[in-house]
């Protein structure tokens, strides 16, 4: 009996004593690059983009999205699977070690390859030894973030709406949801994408809301119901037009950053925060996406970074629409559009006067009243006549934000909304100015616009996931 007890304490203690297998520390891409866990076993997934086998060694680099830079993988020649081609998915397990080839680079080491989604190089569109242009990736918006380019793009897009939020949180803005369904046409242009339920034949069901119902084209009036509770709102979203347009600056879907600001009787309040923001962003995404961003500035547009420099070190300047007009009119330039006191300034227009200005950012302020939409604050400075509102330009796009001082005067604002036969419809909006209204403003900015401006892309359907616009929905 002792001896059967001895034998069950010995068995215990060597069990005790064994060893517990070590399990590989799981590392993304851009951590194990960077030489994190340095000579431990780690364990990372993602896709191949080049393999070259040799006699003895076997070469994989493979990237997981985490950063522009990939990982080489060194492994036996006996771990070589015909299946291990780009665009594979693979996970590896090995130690990770510093190269013996190349300073400050770390490689892995490999004795596990286990491919977990094989990829036909053979069909697939994309050649890895090739530069596709970006029209030509637009035909494949299911595969085109596997590109160096399309998955900076979407880093650094990711990295900027960060550093949007972030410059609200940190100056005391509240962030609001504004819907997406709406019943208000806010900039009063009609280019709305109403939205319907399915007919069932039943007239009173034939309307699901009761009224007619569209996707936002901002968030700018429910912003403003906001206001009256909240001294700084703002709001981050997709917004809609159903306009009619396959240029390169429009699109049917987009994201646009929009502010309302209390308490404020100056578009100089305005001005600061666009360009306050856009210096923070800009800043941040700079620092935090170098990598990304010197690809663009490397390799799509050469050059374009002495362009954001030089708008990040000098201060934006501040013109009257009067004065760009006279600008215009003195230029030798030819437009393809007139440039008289009272129009409405085109793309053409924007671009000269922010070459003019130093090819730098550029506010225009106080444009014709009747240019602008019913909320904007009347400057009564007739004969001229214009509307307290301004535009933020900006090189390559033309117009980045556009904002105004609200009309807070309740009988202003009436005679404008009877004016253009909406008094009827905007009656909540009349509420507003009944029931504790003060002076505010706010502004929009295209979101999609200022990646554009300080990436130099030509095109706005190459800095969004999904382009939508007239004809095209592809997914």
């Amino acid at each position: 009996m002792f001896a059967a007890a001895h034998r069950l304490v010995l068995s215990h203690v060597r069990r005790y004593c064994q060893k517990t297998p070590i399990k590989p520390i799981k590392l993304r891409i851009s951590e194990a690059a960077s030489g994190a866990e340095l000579g431990a076993e780690v364990k990372v997934q993602g896709w191949v983009r080049s393999c070259r086998p040799q006699k003895t060694n076997l070469f994989l680099h493979v990237n997981d999205g985490s950063s522009l830079q990939s990982l080489q993988i060194v492994a036996s020649s006996e771990l070589n699977d015909p299946l291990l081609t780009f665009g594979s998915a693979v996970e590896v397990t090995g130690i990770l070690k510093k190269s013996p080839h190349q300073k400050q680079s770390v490689e892995l080491e490999a004795d596990q390859i286990h491919v977990i989604g094989e990829c036909n190089p053979v069909d697939f569109p994309l050649k890895v030894k090739e530069r596709h242009s970006f029209e030509y990736l637009r035909q494949f918006p299911h595969l085109r973030c596997r590109t160096n380019a399309f998955s900076s793009l979407l880093r650094i897009r990711s990295e900027a709406t960060t550093a949007m939020h972030s410059y609200f949180k940190e100056n005391g803005f509240v962030q609001i949801h504004t819907p997406v369904i709406t019943s208000n046409d806010c900039e009063g242009a009609g280019e709305l994408f109403q939205v319907e339920a399915p007919s069932t034949g039943n007239e009173e069901d034939e309307n699901f809301f009761s009224v007619p119902a569209y996707l936002t084209v901002s968030g700018q009036l429910h912003l403003e119901v906001m206001s009256g509770a909240f001294s700084k709102v703002y709001t981050f979203g997709p917004t809609f037009r159903a306009e009619n347009s396959q240029t390169r600056r429009h699109l049917a879907e987009f994201y646009m950053v929009e502010a309302e600001i209390s308490f404020t009787e100056s578009l100089e309040d305005l001005t600061k925060v666009m360009e306050d923001m856009f210096r923070s962003a800009t800043e941040h995404v700079l620092a935090h996406c170098a990598e990304d961003v010197d690809l663009f500035h490397k390799h799509v547009t050469p050059g374009h970074r002495e362009t954001v420099d030089s708008m990040l070190k000098k201060s934006f300047p501040v013109i009257t629409y009067s004065e760009a007009i006279n600008i215009l009119n003195r230029s030798s330039e030819k437009f393809a559009f007139p440039t008289h006191w009272g129009c409405d300034l085109q793309t053409e227009h924007e671009k000269y006067l922010v070459k003019h200005c130093g090819n730098i950012p550029v506010f225009v302020t106080d444009y014709p009243y009747d240019l602008k939409p019913f909320y904007a604050r009347d400057n009564e400075d007739h004969p001229e006549h214009t509307a307290a509102a301004v535009d933020l330009l900006v090189p390559g796009v033309g117009e980045l934000c556009g904002g105004s001082l609200r009309e807070e005067r309740l009988d202003l604002l009436r005679a404008r909304l009877e004016e253009v036969g909406l008094e009827d419809i905007y009656s909540w909006y009349l509420d507003l100015r009944r029931f504790g209204s003060v002076p505010h403003g706010g502004f929009g900015l295209g979101f999609e616009r200022y990646l554009q401006c300080i990436l130099g892309v030509d095109n706005i359907k190459d800095v969004i996931p999904f382009p939508r616009f007239s004809h095209s929905c592809l997914l």
